[in-house]
Formats: structure tokens, sequence, C-alpha cells
């Protein structure tokens, strides 16, 4: 009996919570994100798993998250996690591991070893690689060989809009000889925008094995993760006594680099009337959490959050957003239609710039260099009377978690290469249940 033989007689064989064999015929399918700086890349394969859980035949979902935090996020039913001992970028762009006395050679080689052993255990039929190729510190390299040997898993690559200015990503690509990853484990590239506002495959000038395999997905909206979250956690449960008034509200992302945005909020003027909510975030360091948190008890006017696994109840009540400038939390702003200051990080990436700045031209944000950051232009922006904002929904396609199922489909139904072993009738059923509308050829 082959390997393959084996897997599906076991497959009929399992069981699991939702009882018996029939459950475990569900197509499996894994999420990688590396969650080097921040919780962007984890919180945006949060989202596509719920979306995917949403589906007609819902999956089995496993999330391969390089970041403890992961295990505190409230995941859907059907989704579980495996968490990396954490990997810590400095503000140079260089890593090393965030809490382990250990080199980073030693670290990778861990995380690898992990890696490895979760996907051979889960045996996933479709792999979704967030941002890396080849995973930090090409860390996946191992997992992917034994992918790629055994045949059946389909591998993608998930991009966001904006990875870096042009010149930094065509050399980055080049010495990390992306290209080839691409070639030789991916099946599909999505981007998750849309090319209107930002085309990676012009910007970036990938090559013409790349560019085949890239599909736009449209923007993540955001506020699919309210229909998922439980309905108690409304704005009065998340900040217990909030003055009544109009809401401004400033986030930090994972708050590592919030420092700067912090101590100028905590120290702006507010609009007459108004509350002020800083989200700090899980990485915003222990000295600039007490510096901010001693500004604030003197203003009644402010409230400190530390972190919340879901920050659309705020978002969806604020009045006024200040923020930096993260693919995560501009989809959230524009998913709920606030008004908002963008102050994008510029250092060690240019990504959050490049994606302000097209946004401002659309007229959709309004964008403050970080050199010209201070508590007196936050109190300026806040006291202006401005405009309404156009709606980014009629301006860009928003319909990423409608589309994320239906490619899943699609990874079953393409042409395949000849060293992977074909589709069977079951498993092309199983996808197509995912999202009906693809089409049940194999």
């Amino acid at each position: 009996m082959s390997n393959r033989d084996r897997r599906i007689e076991h497959n009929g064989r399992g069981a699991c919570r939702n009882g018996g064999a029939e459950a475990s015929s569900r197509l499996r399918i894994a999420l990688y994100s590396h969650d080097t700086m921040g919780l962007g890349h984890m919180r945006r394969n949060l989202l596509i798993a719920q979306a995917l859980m949403r589906s007609p035949a819902p999956p089995s979902i496993l999330m391969v998250a390089g970041a403890r935090e992961a295990g505190g996020l409230r995941l859907p039913r059907g989704v579980d996690s495996v968490t990396l001992p954490a990997l810590a970028k400095d503000r140079d762009g260089g890593l090393g591991a965030r809490e382990l006395d250990l080199s980073l050679a030693e670290i990778v080689r861990l995380r690898s070893r992990i890696i490895a052993a979760a996907l051979e255990g889960f045996r996933p039929e479709v792999f979704i690689v967030d941002k890396v190729p080849r995973g930090a510190m090409r860390e996946l390299v191992p997992a992917l060989e034994a992918l790629a040997t055994e045949g059946r898993c389909r591998c993608v690559l998930g991009l966001r809009d904006v990875l870096d200015d042009p010149e930094t990503v065509r050399r980055e690509w080049h010495e990390m000889e992306c290209d080839d990853a691409v070639r030789r484990y991916y099946r599909a590239v999505w981007v998750y925008g849309d090319p209107q506002l930002y085309n990676p495959v012009h910007e970036y000038g990938f090559s013409p094995v790349v560019a085949g395999k890239v599909r736009y997905t449209g923007y993540l909206d955001q506020r699919m993760r309210l229909a998922g979250a439980q309905s108690d956690c409304d704005v009065p449960s998340v900040v217990p006594e909030l003055p009544e008034g109009r809401l401004v509200l400033c986030l930090l992302g994972g708050g590592q680099d919030g420092a700067a945005l912090a101590e100028a909020f905590v120290n702006a003027e507010l609009p007459e009337g108004s509350v002020g909510v800083l989200l700090m975030g899980p990485y915003l360091p222990a000295d600039v959490r007490a510096r901010v948190r001693l500004a604030a008890a003197a203003r009644p006017q402010l409230r400190i959050v530390e972190s919340l696994a879901e920050p659309g109840w705020l978002l969806r009540r604020a009045d006024r957003v200040i923020a930096m400038g993260g693919y995560n939390t501009v989809c959230e702003i524009l998913s709920f239609e606030r008004t908002a200051l963008i102050v994008p990080r510029i250092h060690p990436r240019r990504e959050q710039w490049i994606r302000a700045d097209r946004l401002r031209a659309h007229g959709l944000i309004d964008v403050l260099n970080p050199d010209d950051l201070t508590s007196e232009a936050l109190g300026h922006w806040l006291s202006l009377d401005l405009p309404p904002r156009p709606s980014a929904n009629s301006r860009f396609d928003w319909n990423g978690l409608d589309s994320v199922p239906r490619f899943v489909g699609d990874l079953f139904n393409e042409p395949a290469p000849e060293s992977w072993y074909p589709c069977t009738e079951k498993e092309v059923n199983r996808c197509h249940a995912i999202h009906p509308s693809a089409s049940a050829t194999w």
C-alpha cells in the first residue's frame, strides 16, 4: 500500500470533536506567518481562516504562527494553531530570538523543525504562506521540500499589496532567490489588494514565472471579524467607564515601533467634548507604557487600553482615527470608513509610506510624515473641520474574503505539474464544497 493510500485509509477511520469519520474528510488547509514584527501577518491569516470557515463545507485549518500571541486570539471552531518560538526584528531590520537564549541559527533551526513536524502530522492539501516564499531565514525550506516530494499539497504564496519600495524588493527577491522558490514550490501567488491602487507585478518587475501565477483577491474587508466575534464584546466591555462624547482612537498596531505616536497622542489637545482612547498593542516597550500611563492619569478625557483581540468594536464607534500605516490597520480604517490620519513607518521599510501616499492621492486618508510628528500636529488635525471622504469600497475591490474560498477551489481545477499526484474525485468534490461556484472538473 502506498503512502498516499495509507493516508486515505487513515482519514476514513479518523475521528475528531465534530464526530467521527465524516468530519475527518474535511479539506485540510495550513497557513504560515513568520511574525517577526507586529501581529499583521498573523491577523491577516486569521481573517482568511475565518472566511474559509464560513464556506458551505468548512475545512480543517491549522495556523502556524511565529508569535505566541496567536494562542491568545479567539480562533473559530475548526481552527487550531501551532505557535513557534518567537523571532524579533530590531529597528534596522535584523533578526534574533525574542525571548530564548539562542543564536539566530539555533532558533531558526528549532522553528524549522517544528514547522516540518507540524505539517508532516497535519498533512495539508493546501498550504498558504504569508509574504516570505522560503519563510523567515529560509525556515520553510525543509517543509516545502517535503511537500514538493510528496506532491499532494497545493502551496500558495500570499502577498500584501505593498512589500517595500521597488528597488529594495527587487534586490531582496534576487538575493533570496524568490523567483526560484515560486517556480519550485508554489501553485499560485495571491495578492491581497487591487492593482488599481498598487500593482506589484508592474512596480516590482516580477519575472514571467511569478507574474504568471499572480491573482488579485481584492482587499480584505475587516468587518467580517465582528460577525464572528462574541456579541458582548462591545465598547463598554473593552473600555469600562468610557465617557460620552466623540471618540478619537489612536492605533499603534503591535506597538513595537509606536512609541513616538503614543507619546504624541497622549499629550495632544483633544477637541472639546471628545474622549481619546489609545490602544497600545502588546509590543510597546515597558518604559513607554509607564510614561504614557503617567501622562494619561492627569487627563480625564483619555483612556489607555493595553491590547485587544478585536479592535473593530472601537473602530466602529470612533469619529476620528490616528494610526500607523500597516496593511491590517489601514484595511480596518477603510473597511469601517473612518476619517483617519496615518503616521506611517518609514524605517526599516517604506511599505507603510507608499501605501499611505497612494491612498492620500485618492482622497481616502490624511498622512503625516513621522519626521513631523508632534502633539501640536495631532491636535491641529483633530481641530480641523474635515469634509466627508469618498468610500474606499466604491474605489477599489474589497471582495478579497469572497475571492479566497473561490481561489482555493481553483487550485484543484488547474492543470498540475507532472510531479504531482492527480486529484481524486473525492478530493475535488471536497474542494468544490468549499466554494460551490468552482468547477468540479478533475
